[in-house]
């Protein structure tokens, strides 16, 4: 399923898009009444939630996310984005209304094909062989976290968004260019795993051949709200590290939002060793998993100057669990 960020996102940036795409609730009595490209008139009935409005449409009452200006009783022209396997409507234009499924927008045609399509977790794999700490001193934690927040910056994920910053004056041009949307396919510095893609059956629309996969896995990222990147982070050192958002649970406030990243290493002395970190508004709550045991007792004597460390940097911690690592 498309979120509606995902959907109005997509609207804005591609071609030929003039509204932003809101998906509607589905339920079975709608199916086979609409068509894409087909325009229906909709009477707001209520908001149920900020930004998601129940909408009588023909005989049907269906939810959906539209412009928060809008209110109980307020007609709107509705435009049918996709049919199957999930009904989307998009608000239509009021000028050049389309007539016909063959003059559906590339982001239509597009919002269809990712529709059919079951979200993974966004999943990129280093392509290049040389580790990110390079030089032969043991690595320095400050340096390798800049490349390793570079690596994943770089990574062509967050290229609209940089392309924003760009515009405003916040990242330089020889940044933008370096990323792989700006260079030609054999010059890509990123391959993604296939295994965390469902084999395409149809070339997405629009998308060159080379950005297919990019652009699916900037698909999953939004929708799941998760990347995993791998790759050698110094020499024979291959880590995996994963990066994701959890929403507040139902009637929760939004202070319980967490953000959750988590680095999985197995070291040649300390064996698996997986470190997770949750923020929040209230701190960082720090994990420690190890599969050994004196392993774990050095990360115990360790916590209380990590978190002393932390502290120096203005990052309060609310606490440090060192655990036995759960073996896969």
């Amino acid at each position: 399923m498309l979120p509606a960020a995902l959907l109005n996102t997509l609207s804005q940036l591609l071609p030929n898009s003039k509204a932003p795409a809101t998906p509607a609730t589905d339920p079975a009595s709608t199916q086979g009444k609409f068509e894409p490209g087909q325009k229906v008139m909709g009477v707001i009935q209520s908001e149920v939630a900020p930004g998601v409005f129940k909408v009588r449409i023909a005989d049907q009452s269906v939810q959906m996310r539209l412009p928060s200006a809008l209110q109980r009783g307020d007609s709107i022209e509705l435009q049918v984005i996709a049919a199957q396997p999930r009904l989307v409507f998009g608000l239509a234009p009021s000028t050049s209304p389309l007539s016909s499924a063959d003059q559906l927008s590339v982001a239509a045609r597009l919002f269809s094909a990712l529709s059919q399509r079951q979200p993974e977790s966004a999943m990129l794999k280093a392509k290049q062989s040389a580790p990110l700490w390079a030089e032969s001193s043991p690595p320095d934690t400050l340096q390798l976290a800049v490349r390793l927040k570079e690596t994943l910056s770089q990574s062509g994920l967050f290229y609209e968004s940089h392309q924003a910053q760009w515009i405003e004056g916040g990242r330089s041009t020889t940044k933008l260019l370096q990323e792989p949307q700006n260079l030609p396919p054999e010059q890509t510095k990123l391959i993604l795993d296939s295994k965390a893609l469902p084999e395409l059956s149809h070339a997405l629309p629009g998308v060159p051949e080379h950005l297919q996969a990019l652009v699916q896995q900037q698909m999953n990222a939004l929708d799941t709200r998760q990347i995993l990147w791998q790759g050698p982070v110094w020499q024979e050192q291959e880590a995996q590290w994963s990066i994701r958002e959890e929403e507040p649970p139902p009637g929760q406030a939004e202070s319980t939002r967490q953000w959750i990243t988590q680095i999985e290493l197995d070291l040649p002395h300390l064996g698996e060793v997986q470190a997770t970190l949750r923020f929040s508004s209230n701190g960082l709550s720090l994990s420690l998993d190890a599969s050994n045991a004196t392993t774990r007792e050095l990360m115990g004597s360790a916590s209380l100057r990590l978190n002393a460390a932390l502290a120096e940097r203005g990052i309060p911690s609310n606490s440090t669990l060192v655990v036995q690592h759960d073996a896969k």
